[in-house]
């Protein structure tokens, strides 16, 4: 049993309805969506624009570049994960956005619209269908784009619940420390 201040000891799963959430409670954009055992995160699923399934995939060639070459580079995210596909369901090619992060879904998606404008990295969203084309200066309509196409999960599980990115890796880097002093005193 964990003991008190200890909730990421045990595992936790948390079923959401249907809407995503379980008190609207509005943020600056739309409904906040709760904090769970897997943190915050979204998934989009939208059309990708006839014949763009070449430029999608490239971008995630340049998004693995630019973090071999800064792996800072998307840190103000504050991300545990991501995961992009792409599908066919019969009506044309989709795209799945899948992110797990600290923040929630209004911060997550200023600081994205802030990262590109620094960056000079764009979005893999401007080869989606209804994508707005003045995204870069209208973050508004980006956030829109974002929570129309948002598909809100039923479950999310964690095995160290509500632990943030950057406290896995300090226990990380303590846990290499203390291997390293080990291994010194043999």
């Amino acid at each position: 049993m964990a003991a008190d201040g200890e909730v990421w000891a045990r595992p936790a799963a948390t079923a959401l309805p249907e809407e995503g959430y379980f008190q609207l409670e509005r943020g600056r954009y739309g409904p906040i969506y709760p904090r769970t055992p897997a943190c915050y995160g979204f998934s989009i699923i939208a059309k990708v624009k006839a014949g763009r399934e070449g430029a999608v995939r490239a971008y995630g060639k340049e998004i693995e570049n630019a973090v071999a070459a800064n792996p800072e580079v998307l840190a103000p995210l504050r991300l545990h994960y991501l995961r992009w596909q792409l599908f066919d369901v019969g009506s044309g090619l989709h795209f799945q956005y899948q992110g797990i992060f600290d923040t929630d879904f209004d911060k997550y998606t200023e600081d994205a619209v802030k990262l590109f404008s620094q960056t000079g990295i764009t979005t893999v969203f401007t080869n989606l269908e209804g994508f707005p084309e003045d995204w870069q200066t209208n973050p508004e309509a980006f956030i829109a784009f974002v929570r129309a196409h948002q598909c809100p999960s039923f479950l999310e599980y964690g095995e160290y619940p509500y632990v943030t990115a950057d406290e896995i890796k300090k226990a990380l880097r303590l846990k290499s420390a203390f291997a390293g002093m080990l291994d010194q005193m043999q």
